[in-house]
């Protein structure tokens, strides 16, 4: 069972729950169990398919959710029909990330009924809202196995249930969730990493599920946090990016408190030759503190992803932002001051929230154009069900809303090309971190702003810093050589 750990937030006393270590120590022996159960039953290590939709969060999810398949004695395979255990890790954001969870899970109808020994199971946000798990209850009898955001950590013993019970196990509890330290993780890279340092929002933007289906705002110790990242850098890691619902608010549960800002700086401290990334940042909680210390730091990535969402004020009360237009502005106009052309700005947009007027949506162009950022993250509103947006009228077709997004995008595009052009002939310290598009022997990679550079290499530049110049200045692409030694 959790245990509580005091901390203030908004003035008020509340606790923070951590998860015992017992409990943990007890998920271990359900790994050994488990172990014990594959090497009868196989006599060799069946291969598990971990299959992740949506953000980075979800990512570090699957990461640790493979670190505990591996000690149970799973080895692994990105071929769902050729695996003994298939988990979908799913998102709840928009409608399209649900409907292709539900169009990957009745693929695999057939490949249960010819193969019964197979264990399917679903997790993830998606899972987390009750009219969700009821369908997957009532329509696809074949799955074994659904568990909410809450209960990763006790995956050991959901598999040792899910591998010698005969009912289906559904593992869904309504929770504000809590802390799980000590959960092994199975990076997906050796030179980049995921690093959650906070989880779940406060924030309830009406539009937005993530609250209910990830719990309240809840910090990591700064000091597991910094030992940690030590580690990751000690074995070579290069890139370490920061996660959270809202990393601004990182440390209003801790006690004594430590602020996003200052958790930076010791990072920063750490010796090593790496780069500091995070995601993602609420303009409500952005201070100026915390751009003081992107531009002091110089470990500390200049790239801020600042999701401003609209540029008209009433609309973004609709939302409940809890910022204004001028607020967003004085926030990037002083990052430009401190930082200049290093810093590289990129947002989310919606368009078409409910009830939103297209004299409306034209504040959203001009501020796009005041700003001009270096790319956009553009969505059409997408309702969902149990958040307040959901439940407001919304006369816009969506014809209509499409021919704002078309707008919207082509602007951008337009500013994108404009700002790529300053980069020509200017050398950046990059982080090659794969294969390029731009042809068989581009690799790709990326500068301290996140501007990508493409560049005719090999393989073996890979998870390596490299001097690139920029040769072309595409739209949303550098195209770049690398400087010789």
């Amino acid at each position: 069972m959790p245990d509580g750990r005091e901390s203030a937030m908004d003035g008020e006393k509340r606790k923070t729950a951590v998860i015992d270590e017992k409990e943990i120590r007890e998920q271990r022996v359900f790994s050994e169990k488990v172990r014990g159960i594959l090497r009868k039953r196989y006599g060799e290590k069946p291969l598990a398919c971990v299959v992740t939709f949506g953000c980075q969060q979800n990512l570090a999810d699957s990461e640790q959710i493979k670190g505990m398949l591996k000690e149970m004695g799973y080895g692994f395979t990105d071929d769902r029909f050729g695996a003994k255990l298939i988990i979908f890790n799913t998102c709840a954001v928009r409608a399209h990330a649900e409907d292709r969870v539900f169009g990957n899970i009745g693929m695999l109808k057939n490949y249960k009924s010819e193969n019964r020994d197979v264990v399917i199971a679903c997790c993830g946000c998606m899972m987390q809202q009750k009219h969700v798990a009821e369908r997957i209850e009532k329509s696809f009898p074949y799955i074994d196995l659904v568990f909410g955001t809450h209960v990763i950590y006790r995956l050991p013993q959901l598999i040792y249930g899910a591998l010698t019970k005969r009912k289906r196990i559904f593992e869904i509890p309504d929770t504000d969730g809590a802390i799980a330290e000590g959960v092994p993780v199975l990076r997906d890279g050796s030179k980049r990493a995921w690093l959650p340092i906070m989880y779940g929002c406060n924030n309830f933007c009406s539009y937005c599920i993530v609250p209910y289906v990830r719990g309240r705002e809840r910090s990591r110790e700064a000091d597991v946090i910094i030992g940690e990242a030590r580690e990751l850098v000690k074995n070579g890691c290069r890139e370490i990016t920061l996660l959270g619902q809202n990393v601004n608010s990182y440390g209003k549960d801790l006690a004594p408190r430590v602020s996003f800002s200052q958790l930076l700086r010791r990072l920063n401290e750490i010796d090593g030759d790496f780069r500091i990334r995070f995601m993602t940042s609420h303009p409500k909680d952005c201070t100026r503190e915390l751009i003081e210390t992107m531009a002091e730091c110089s470990k500390v990535a200049k790239h801020l992803h600042l999701p401003f969402q609209s540029g008209n004020d009433r609309v973004l009360r609709a939302m409940n932002r809890s910022y204004d237009r001028e607020k967003y502005l004085s926030l990037v106009n002083y990052a430009k001051e401190l930082m200049g052309d290093a810093l590289s700005i990129t947002s989310d947009v919606i368009v078409g929230f409910p009830g939103e007027t297209y004299d409306e949506f034209k504040d959203t162009l001009s501020l796009v154009e005041e700003v001009k950022f270096t790319s956009l993250f553009t969505f059409i509103y997408s309702p969902r069900k149990g958040t307040p947006a959901a439940e407001m009228p919304d006369p816009v077709s969506a014809e209509e809303k499409g021919v704002w997004f078309r707008e919207l995008t082509e602007l951008q595009e337009k500013i994108s090309a404009e700002n790529m052009k300053k980069y020509a002939g200017k050398t950046f310290k990059c982080f090659v971190y794969g294969k390029g598009k731009l042809g068989d022997n581009y690799v790709a990679s990326r500068t301290d702003g996140n501007l990508i550079i493409e560049f005719e290499g090999g393989e073996e530049l890979i998870d390596t810093f490299q001097n690139v110049k920029v040769t072309e200045p595409l739209t949303y692409v550098l195209k770049g050589e690398k400087e010789r030694n």
